[in-house]
């Protein structure tokens, strides 16, 4: 039988936990007040009635009621509905207002009833029925509208009936309007609303959205933290008992330190810690299994379902770490690896004031490996001892009764190597002037042993000297110098010379030390100036054209360079008497023509330069100056420009002659070219062009020529395996089929690209030469064009008749078949040569 929950009980003590008591086994009564009835009581006719008692957690008696139950309308078989009768009333203004009896109550249908079908609701009546017939209808969803046919009515009776069992998590209600008509279909009655409710049943479990819930909660935590929240679902009407889900704990894995690590809140479903002692070191992960039952966790009346809560313990920095010195340091903590509260942090907080060592940290490992970072001297230390701290780089969790940190002693002693020697100035430099003479010394470069507890010997040697200008002792390092030092070498490097030298020491190994040595060399005036440009243009006439601007370099510097003075000499007496020299500032100078007119020519204008140094340098540079006539803009002419070359009259008229002539001559062989190349269009072909045949189809594989080519000795077109007995011969004793041993004649060269009308031409010279060389074998006599070995059996081929001289019958030709046609139309008589 299903369960009908019918009514709750509720007490003032809601803090405490209370439980009833039912005098009547057929009804029960859940924890939270709610009575069910246990049994099917549609078919009781009389009222019920029984005591309810409710006693406290300790089973003390608190109340008593008695309880009488009269069947509601629910278990009756059917309700009679009667359509509302309309009154009307009279107003004033002659206006009738209808009002409506009464409103028809909703129809509460229990779901999945067991029948039988169809199962009778209500009756539908009009209170017309007497007079007249009427007939009944519903229309509506589940009626006339989908779900069709859940309801139906008898159409002469008006009892409504539902077909088939009812699912309230399908469709929960139903609006259905009751028709009356008579039997021409006249409404005999306004359409009533009907509201069918179907009732839950708890026949839904709950069930939980997963399966498995994952949470998780530090080590160490507080009695009462939250860790996470279960929900489940039911489908059975919410505010029900059906519906309300309540959850409880049933187990947990392992059982460590006691069973009961979490509980749950039966309401919502929240897990939290009940007992303090969680360590994540003992037990990471725990496996809760939690129940979800409805009617209130009634596990008497209710559905259950199941699911899996796994909780993860947190790591939380609990355990300081602990250090081990073992070649380095070996670190332990219990705490998770690779987090912040097991990664290791090292601090040396003694014994290495100037810092000299450092600890790394291995990420995989979490040891601590000592390292040097800056040099250590073993004649300063030989020996230290560092103080290391441990920690971790979380803080340690509050209320740990144990020391945040480990520390350590390390001992290091420090092992001596011989060093190389140091020059305490390094670069070492040092001032003179330019021009030191050779053997001068200049300093003493001399370097220190670091070794103070060894007695070593240092020996000095020269490793870099640009312009092998330096030397040094090879035992006390004094430098003196080979060569005059001059600033304006080219291995100066703005002003500086650069050397470098060695100090090695006599250890075991040998050590080694480099110096440098800066040379700055302050400059004297030693270099005297030039003249800057050292030709120039001027024009003839002083009124055209423009000066010429004139400075001068210096190798020294500043002050042995300018200001520059420019004079021009006494001697020769014409420098000052057609030129003259103005100064434009420190540095520069004009030159122009002192005269009105200078005829056009090459001139030498000497010009004493001096430059400003203490005492000063002069030097007398000679100005190349051309002088030439110019055009308005003052620019020199072509002809001037050929004057002042040096070249006269005749000269340049020769030099024209020789152009023309040169042009004549190119000329000439245009013309000629162009002549040949129509002399040779215009030439008519030595054949027609349709017997041509350069561009015909030429068949060199026949092997059959007549039957004449049987009747040859084919040895004798066999090349001998040797020569000897040819050469052996006496002088003049020769065969007429062996070639001559004499100059060859030269054969015309066919052009690459022959023009057509070349063709005659080359063949008739072919012939002519063929005919005149005495080389060439005579008739029938043995030609060799390739070796093939000897034993061949090739057939012979066909002897032709030549001759340097007379008429040649060729008219043979036409009885070799249609093969050697065209060759008898060329030499037979069967067309015009």
């Amino acid at each position: 039988a299903k369960v009908f929950k019918i009514l709750k009980f509720e007490t003032c003590q809601q803090k405490e936990e209370v439980s009833f008591e039912s005098s009547d086994p057929k009804f029960s009564i859940g924890p939270d007040g709610s009575l069910y009835a246990e049994q099917d009581v549609t078919n009781l006719t009389e009222p019920i009635q029984f005591m309810v008692t409710a006693r406290d957690s300790m089973g003390k008696y608190i109340w008593e009621t008695t309880v009488k139950l009269a069947l509601p309308a629910l278990f009756k078989r059917f309700v009679l509905i009667t359509f509302p009768r309309q009154h009307q009333r009279s107003s004033s203004n002659g206006l009738r207002r209808q009002k409506r009896d009464w409103v028809i109550p909703p129809i509460n249908v229990p779901e999945n009833s067991r029948g039988p079908f169809p199962q009778v609701l209500v009756r539908i009546q009009s209170d017309q029925d007497k007079e007249i017939e009427i007939r009944y209808s519903i229309t509506g969803a589940g009626a006339d509208q989908p779900p069709n046919d859940i309801y139906i009515i008898d159409p002469v009776t008006g009892k409504m009936s539902v077909t088939k069992p009812l699912d309230r998590e399908e469709r929960a209600s139903y609006h259905l309007r009751a028709h009356a008509v008579d039997i021409n279909g006249n409404q005999m009655e306004p359409p009533i609303d009907l509201y069918i409710y179907v009732i839950d049943m708890n026949d839904n479990r709950p069930e939980f959205k997963n399966q498995v819930y994952n949470g998780s909660v530090a080590e160490v935590s507080k009695p009462g933290t939250s860790v996470m929240q279960v929900t489940a679902f039911d489908a059975d009407d919410s505010t029900t008992a059906n519906g309300l889900v309540h959850y409880r704990i049933l187990s947990q894995t392992p059982h460590i330190p006691i069973p009961n690590m979490f509980t749950i809140n039966g309401a919502t479903g929240e897990i939290s810690t009940i007992a303090s002692g969680i360590d994540r070191e003992k037990v990471s992960q725990y496996a809760i299994i939690v129940q979800a039952t409805d009617m209130e966790g009634s596990l008497n009346f209710g559905l259950s379902n199941t699911a899996t809560a796994l909780i993860s313990i947190t790591d939380i920095n609990d355990n300081p770490p602990d250090v081990i010195l073992f070649c380095g340091f070996t670190f332990r903590d219990k705490d998770q690896p690779h987090t912040p509260n097991w990664n290791a942090v090292y601090r040396i907080t003694g014994g290495d004031q100037m810092g000299h060592f450092a600890i790394r940290t291995d990420e995989i490992t979490n040891d601590g490996r000592v390292v040097v970072v800056k040099p250590i001297d073993y004649e300063r230390n030989n020996a230290f001892t560092l103080m290391v701290v441990v920690s971790n780089q979380a803080h340690l969790a509050s209320g740990i009764p144990s020391s945040p940190s480990s520390s350590a002693a390390v001992a290091i002693t420090v092992l001596d190597i011989n060093e190389a020697p140091v020059f305490p100035s390094n670069p070492k430099i040092i001032r003179f002037e330019e021009g030191v003479p050779a053997d001068t010394t200049l300093a003493t470069f001399a370097a220190l042993d670091p070794d103070r507890f060894i007695q070593q010997t240092i020996r000095y040697s020269k490793l870099t000297d640009p312009a092998n200008w330096l030397k040094i002792n090879r035992t006390n390092g004094r430098i003196t110098t080979t060569a005059v030092l001059d600033r304006e070498s080219p291995y100066m490097k703005k002003n500086v010379y650069e050397a470098t030298f060695l100090a090695v020491d006599n250890g075991s190994p040998p050590a080694t030390g480099t110096g440098t040595l800066q040379i700055y060399l302050i400059d004297v005036n030693d270099n005297v100036p030039v003249l800057v440009p050292q030709e120039a243009l001027v024009c003839e006439r002083s009124r055209h054209g423009y000066p010429v601007n004139i400075t001068a370099s210096d190798l020294d510097s500043e002050p042995n360079a300018g200001p520059y003075v420019f004079e021009l000499p006494s001697y020769p007496s014409s420098a000052r008497r057609n030129w003259t020299i103005s100064r434009l500032n420190g540095n520069y100078a004009q030159l122009k023509l002192r005269i009105p007119y200078l005829e056009a020519g090459m001139y030498r204008v000497p010009i004493l330069v001096s430059d400003s140094g203490n005492p000063p340098l002069s030097n007398t540079s000679v100005l190349k100056v051309k002088v030439c006539p110019c055009d308005e803009n003052g620019d020199c002419t072509v002809i001037g420009a050929v004057t002042v070359a040096g070249l006269g009259t005749g000269a340049i008229i020769t030099i024209l002659i020789c152009i023309i002539i040169l042009l004549s001559m190119v000329l000439f062989f245009v013309v000629w070219v162009k002549r040949r190349e129509k002399e040779r269009q215009t030439k008519p072909l030595l054949i027609d062009p349709e017997d041509d045949v350069r561009d015909n189809i030429l068949k060199y594989d026949e092997e059959g020529g007549g039957e004449e080519d049987q009747d040859y000795d084919l040895s004798q077109l066999q090349q001998p395996e040797s020569l000897d007995h040819i050469m052996s011969k006496p002088a003049g004793v020769r065969r007429v089929d062996e070639r001559p041993v004499i100059l060859e004649s030269q054969y015309p060269v066919r052009p690459t690209v022959p023009h057509p009308g070349d063709i005659g031409e080359f063949i008739i010279d072919g012939l002519r030469a063929a005919d005149n060389d005495p080389t060439a074998p005579p008739y029938d006599s043995l030609l060799v064009f390739d070796y093939e070995g000897s034993g061949s059996t090739a057939g012979s081929v066909s002897s032709l008749g030549s001759s340097s001289s007379g008429e040649q019958d060729y008219d043979y030709l036409n009885d070799w078949g249609p093969r050697f046609k065209k060759l008898a139309d060329l030499y037979g008589g069967g067309g015009e040569d």
